[in-house]
């Protein structure tokens, strides 16, 4: 028999997300269910899945190790049902759930993921910033020499220089060639990544707008390209900055396909994410 469940469904510059209150801890979702509410045909629909729940119900010990700093714990569902360490957009659209419903109250407060405590600021403008805490290039030496560890292919294409980044998730940044028209990239398909990342990647394309302001477009591991992504932005950013060299600027404007984004490249190599957030529907659904 199916169960009924309880949804919101909301969006971070058209990243959009179901999310599944379980507010005692005792519903996780499988991935079978989780892929079936992200699936635009079948169930809600979504580029992916968010379980509200306490930090101290957690399954995985580490995340339970944050409760004493963060109450809520973000479980996020890639939309193939398989489980992410975080969602830049997401973090930002599940802080707006929490305020909605009284579940947090002050401007500023913190929430557990799987890559770690991540602090979130309500502005007074009405966004909503994430210190998305530390990241690091995936292959440092590399990196430091040229600025190259990757290469990135496409059908129709050249392979494409990039680099990689961890931000808690894996990132690989393409900073196009000026006869490329990011528009016109067909990402229907996974780009191939050499050399292979263990844990996949999610695949950035970057073309520059002036100093400190990008246009991008991304590939997200296990959902396709989305049209936006909040650690794809950051890594985006940070790696144009890094090919920048000196004096390029701590504070990049991010255009998506969904809007519009702002990082800041913080002390001590830590980054935050800035944007909206909207809560645009709640209902319930059936859940098999």
């Amino acid at each position: 028999m199916a169960d009924q469940l309880a949804f919101t469904k909301g969006h971070g510059t058209e990243n959009d997300f179901v999310l599944v209150p379980d507010l005692d801890g005792t519903h996780d979702l499988m991935p079978s269910q989780a892929a079936l509410l992200a699936d635009r045909r079948a169930g809600i629909g979504g580029d992916g899945v968010i379980r509200v729940v306490p930090t101290v119900a957690a399954s995985e010990e580490s995340v339970r190790a944050q409760a004493p700093e963060a109450r809520w714990f973000m479980d996020y569902r890639n939309a193939d049902g398989s489980a992410a360490e975080m969602c830049g957009n997401g973090t930002r659209v599940f802080a707006a759930y929490l305020r909605r419903e009284g579940l947090e109250s002050a401007s500023e407060f913190a929430i557990a993921t799987r890559a770690g405590v991540k602090r979130v600021r309500f502005e007074a403008d009405g966004l909503i910033a994430v210190n998305l805490g530390p990241w690091r290039f995936a292959d440092p030496e590399n990196a430091g020499d040229d600025g190259i560890d990757a290469l990135v292919h496409l059908p129709g294409h050249d392979p494409f220089s990039a680099v990689s980044l961890d931000l808690g998730n894996p990132h690989t940044v393409v900073a196009l060639p000026e006869t490329i028209d990011l528009n016109s990239l067909d990402l229907t398909s996974p780009p191939v990544v050499n050399p292979v990342p263990p844990q996949g990647t999610n695949v950035e394309f970057v073309r520059p707008r002036g100093l400190g302001h990008i246009s991008m477009r991304v590939h997200e591991r296990g959902v396709g390209e989305t049209r936006s992504c909040g650690t794809g932005a950051c890594a985006a950013a940070l790696a144009t900055r890094f090919w920048a060299g000196a004096g390029a600027p701590d504070t990049w404007i991010v255009d998506v396909p969904g809007g519009r984004l702002r990082v800041t490249a913080l002390p001590g190599q830590e980054v935050e994410l800035a944007g909206p957030a909207a809560l645009v529907a709640d209902g319930v659904t059936n859940l098999v």
